[in-house]
């Protein structure tokens, strides 16, 4: 089923399957549910993508003033791409890391995610349509799955790197970009827009603590320490350092406390 998703180019069919596939999950796993066994695959070294958007080095996508009908059009388009990348990178670590035994909630825990993040790119979608866009209708960032392809072969180093430093940075940054449309009032598309990123918000923090939940199960089980672990892991693995400034609050309440991610960053407590 993970492969199927990640095998999927159209944006809207992937989804469409994600959601249904986890639906199927989710029946199977309640009672009297006939269960669905982990089973195997190989998945793909990359997902399966539309023809468009044309995807450029992140120093060659255009930046547009947030004040405008097309910085706010630029935004949210880059939040899909973000949003599509997730849906792919959840079942992803499903089906790549099969053969290391986990108990099923950890099945329960990511296929929710997938499912929610193809919920979040559909929502994402919808708008961009009323501002009379679409996903593909401008050039994304071709960066977003170096992290996949870097943490391939090493399953904690995926569990830092994508939801305990990425999907996190998106805890830092979504207020922001509510408040873009906040203040875009009246304009076409902003309610609609400031109304799917708060479902967002609340629901990413869900997913950076299903990586350090899923973090720590495996550093436990392994006998090492978590903090020494993650920061030698991002180090290994994410290129830069962490900016500030962090959504300490949300960061907290998703399982990662300051001392996991300050001495990663530009600056130290």
């Amino acid at each position: 089923m993970a492969v199927t998703v990640l095998s999927t180019a159209d944006a809207r069919a992937k989804t469409a399957l994600s959601r249904d596939y986890a639906a199927q999950w989710k029946a199977s796993r309640a009672e009297g549910g006939t269960p669905i066994p982990i089973g195997s695959a190989t998945p793909p070294d990359r997902p399966a993508r539309p023809a468009e958007p044309p995807l450029l080095d992140p120093r060659e996508v255009p930046r547009r003033k947030p004040g405008t009908t097309a910085g706010r059009t630029a935004i949210l388009h880059a939040v899909a791409h973000i949003e599509l990348n997730a849906v792919d990178l959840h079942w992803d670590i499903i089906a790549r890391f099969a053969h290391v035994p986990m108990p099923m909630g950890f099945y329960d825990d990511w296929v929710q995610a997938a499912d929610e993040e193809s919920k979040h790119f559909n929502l994402i979608a919808d708008c961009l349509e009323v501002m009379e866009s679409h996903y593909g209708a401008l050039p994304a960032h071709a960066g977003m799955w170096r992290a996949a392809e870097d943490t391939a072969e090493d399953f904690m180093g995926r569990l830092a790197v994508v939801p305990m430093v990425l999907e996190a940075r998106g805890l830092d940054v979504t207020p922001g970009m509510i408040d873009i449309f906040r203040r875009a009032g009246d304009a076409p598309g902003a309610k609609q827009a400031v109304a799917a990123m708060e479902v967002i918000y609340l629901e990413e923090v869900h997913h950076v603590a299903y990586g350090s939940k899923w973090f720590h199960f495996l550093c436990g089980r392994e006998d090492i320490d978590p903090k020494e672990a993650f920061h030698r892991l991002v180090r290994r693995y994410f290129h830069g350092v962490l900016k500030p400034p962090f959504n300490e609050e949300k960061r907290a309440e998703a399982g990662l406390p300051p001392d996991f991610y300050w001495p990663l960053s530009e600056k130290t407590v």
